[in-house]
């Protein structure tokens, strides 16, 4: 069996629309427009990561947001067809790489409560709870809470 090959790539400024096509797929219940991605991903404080597959088609992103000493993952999701490869580790670890570049001693998160997949690999990821919002996300039968999650980020 062959493992599919990914590989990251910083988003350039002319590179939103790509971030912003992958969020509205991941995530067409609160889609980001292309502007927006824009402003929340420019450096020097924030920054965009594609993951792209051994076809160089992007199939996941992170992005992320530094202020100070602390950092957030302001949004990252993987495509359906590559969750489970190891591609949604790879962004959170490039996350806090970048994160550590410019300064953070901590990076934030929030992730649904009832989203047990993600709350699995941000555990396995070094994140640990530190709150919780009520009613943060909404969902076509309701409003469901997030959890606020943190990872110290050694060797600043």
């Amino acid at each position: 069996m062959t493992v599919p090959a990914f590989r990251l790539h910083a988003a350039g400024r002319f590179e939103s629309g790509v971030v912003a096509a992958l969020q509205q797929a991941c995530f067409p219940e609160d889609p980001w427009d292309e502007a927006s991605v824009a402003t929340l991903s420019t450096p020097p404080a924030g920054f965009a990561i594609i993951a792209l597959d051994a076809l160089d088609q992007p199939v996941g992103f992170v992005m992320a947001r530094v202020a100070a000493e602390d950092a957030e993952i302001l949004a990252i999701g993987v495509l359906p067809q590559a969750r489970r490869g190891g591609v949604g580790r790879l962004l959170v670890e490039a996350a806090v790489a970048g994160s550590r570049d410019l300064g953070a001693t901590a990076l934030f998160l929030e992730v649904a409560e009832d989203n047990q997949a993600a709350w699995t690999l941000y555990k396995a990821c070094g994140f640990f709870s530190v709150g919780r919002r009520p009613g943060y996300y909404k969902r076509p039968d309701g409003r469901i809470a997030a959890l606020v999650l943190r990872r110290d980020i050694d060797g600043v």
